[in-house]
């Protein structure tokens, strides 16, 4: 699979994307143009993940859900040959290992509250965190950090660039 977008293509898409979107529905966006998927259907099974999912702080990152789904889509298989598709959900699931680990590493947590230390699950806790960093600094880059990583395991099987074979 040949990417549509540069690395800086997709990070400006995602700045751009983000304040609509939000975290998670932003780098399944970014992803689905890169990799040029047409169904923008599948766009919608995003949309939950913002604020965790549906709001609940204590669940994952949107961008690391969205990177995750972004992951499935990458590996999909069609047909029903049995090896093939067991070696495609292999690939996805330690991608998204790989994706998981790198970002708890780099951020030091994965849960949406572990990562901007602010509850806005209230009016309250919402104010608070638009008045802080959290929606300014933190998620902007840790959306862009997702996709840096979905391009370097593009990178890892060979394909990273528009127009590079794969």
């Amino acid at each position: 699979m040949k990417l549509k977008l540069t690395l800086e293509e997709a990070k400006q898409k995602a700045r751009a994307y983000l304040p609509e979107l939000h975290c998670g529905p932003t780098v399944l966006k970014v992803m689905w143009e890169a990799y040029g998927l047409k169904n923008e259907e599948l766009l919608w099974a995003g949309t939950a993940f913002r604020g965790g999912i549906g709001g609940q702080q204590q669940a994952p990152c949107g961008a690391v859900s969205g990177g995750a789904m972004a992951l499935g889509l990458r590996h999909c298989v069609t047909g029903v040959e049995k090896v093939k598709t067991e070696k495609a959900r292999q690939a996805a699931c330690d991608e998204a290992a790989e994706l998981v680990k790198s970002f708890k590493d780099k951020f030091g947590s994965i849960t949406c509250f572990g990562l901007l230390g602010e509850d806005f699950s209230d009016a309250a806790g919402m104010k608070k965190a638009r008045e802080s960093d959290a929606f300014k600094e933190k998620c902007p880059n840790q959306v862009v950090y997702a996709i840096e990583k979905l391009y370097e395991l593009e990178e890892k099987r060979g394909r990273t660039r528009p127009g590079s074979r794969g």
